[in-house]
């Protein structure tokens, strides 16, 4: 990272940092992206039982690791301050605190699993390869948690193609594991949905243990010695994670929770219904990634410029991430649309299932451009370290808003299970409206506030 006095010198660094996140992005999602489409060409019983599982853990699993994402901002402002010294002090205690966390989702779910799955209306051998599934993946917990950490202490220092090779080198790993697993290849055992949890695990450890050995060799992250010390446990360094990561966690929890919730609300459908949804949202998160990783780019440029008390280099950062969001949302919103019959294809063999597919993707267009919005948006304002006002409006716009509307739709309307698409919709503009306001007022607040000091 460096400082820039051009449009052109920002959009260059904005692209240096931004395509290798997004290469990351993709590569971890096509972790999902396989899981879900390797399961349905198994059956649409693993599809559906796979889709169950995954809508119980990605929004625990994306949540609370979306409190260990407080580590971006805490670098990139140390290191745009000059204060590199405390750089490793605060990724140990990073460290610590993914360990803890992990532990807590795994005992959570030893004991809340089986409940939660039995008062599900699913079908039994839906439930047994959700709840499988879930075991399997249990077993790559902490590795996973403890990577986003390292993974953000990479990324905070500008250096993402790091990341990104580390990602595309486990992906075939996690490809071919699938292959072996899910359908019983090599001698391996025929495991199904199942098989998509023991691969994504064997992934987690694997990209942790890749990430690891780089911090630890590769010459411009050694200089940091990140390693070189175990400092002791620091409940204050833990409450400045805290306070900003929870915060974090809870927006991207209701954000992400929302899918899970309707595709768990969905379970009152036929199978089919379940995994053609499953399938709509698995390929729509997919696209996700874009406006997902313009948003992360956005924490290290905008936290590194307003560490050096650079403003209206952050604003001009800002502008332009959501600016490149919003056009790129507007190619491939056309593509999606143009295309969806073939994407459906590539989830099933099922004729009623890939028309069910074709339809739900007609909403999926529609939120492309919110998604585009309020994704860059938290990204800037996670940027200048303000988390706590953005939870809130995103609890209102989803879950108040949102998911109610969807549920009456649904329930009370002709629309079925269309109409929590309508409610997904209108809660996501609802957000991209509010969290855009709450930027400006972080920008002029924050420029208050470096004039007075």
């Amino acid at each position: 990272m460096r400082q820039t006095t051009t449009i052109k010198e920002k959009f260059n660094q904005f692209l240096i940092v931004l395509v290798p996140i997004l290469v990351t992005q993709l590569g971890m999602f096509s972790m999902s992206f396989f899981d879900t489409m390797m399961s349905g060409k198994f059956s649409s019983v693993d599809l559906a039982g796979v889709a169950i599982g995954s809508s119980l853990w990605v929004p625990i699993f994306t949540g609370l690791s979306g409190i260990l994402l407080a580590v971006t901002p805490i670098v990139a402002q140390l290191v745009g301050g000059g204060r590199q010294k405390e750089i490793a002090f605060s990724v140990i205690q990073g460290i610590y605190a993914a360990a803890v966390l992990a532990l807590v989702v795994i005992i959570a779910g030893f004991v809340f699993l089986d409940p939660i799955l039995n008062n599900m209306n699913l079908e039994e051998g839906v439930r047994t390869v959700a709840r499988q599934y879930l075991i399997a993946l249990a077993f790559g917990v902490i590795p996973v948690f403890i990577y986003n950490v390292l993974r953000s202490f990479i990324d905070a220092l500008g250096m993402t193609r790091v990341t990104m090779y580390v990602t595309l080198t486990s992906l075939p790993i996690n490809i071919f594991f699938n292959y072996v697993l899910i359908f019983g290849k090599f001698g391996f055992p025929e495991l199904g949905g199942v098989g998509a949890g023991i691969a994504s695990s064997i992934t987690y450890w694997l990209i942790t243990i890749i990430a690891w050995f780089v911090i630890a060799r590769y010459y411009p992250l050694r200089k940091y010695n990140i390693f070189g010390k175990w400092f002791a446990v620091s409940l204050s360094k833990w409450k400045e994670i805290l306070l900003i990561g929870i915060p974090i966690g809870l927006s991207i929890f209701f954000e992400v929770s929302i899918f899970s919730a309707v595709t768990l609300f969905m379970s009152e459908y036929s199978t089919n219904v379940i995994a053609a949804h499953t399938a709509a949202i698995n390929f729509a998160s997919f696209l996700y990634m874009i406006p997902l990783s313009i948003s992360m780019g956005l924490t290290i440029v905008v936290g590194f410029e307003v560490g050096a008390k650079r403003l209206n280099d952050a604003k001009i950062y800002s502008l332009m991430g959501i600016f490149t969001a919003i056009i790129l949302a507007i190619i491939y919103g056309i593509i999606l649309l143009l295309f969806r019959e073939p994407i459906s294809i590539l989830y099933t063999d099922n004729p009623e299932v890939s028309a069910l597919i074709v339809n739900f993707l007609l909403y999926a267009v529609l939120f492309q451009l919110s998604d585009a919005i309020q994704a860059p948006v938290q990204g800037a304002l996670r940027g200048y370290k303000d988390v706590n006002i953005t939870f809130i409006m995103a609890l209102i716009s989803y879950w108040v808003l949102g998911l109610p509307l969807g549920y009456i739709l649904a329930k009370f309307t002709e629309f079925g299970p269309y109409g929590y698409w309508v409610g997904l919709i209108s809660g996501l503009t609802a957000g991209a409206i509010t969290l855009s306001w709450r930027l400006v007022i972080v920008q002029k607040k924050t420029k208050r506030k470096i004039r007075k000091a």
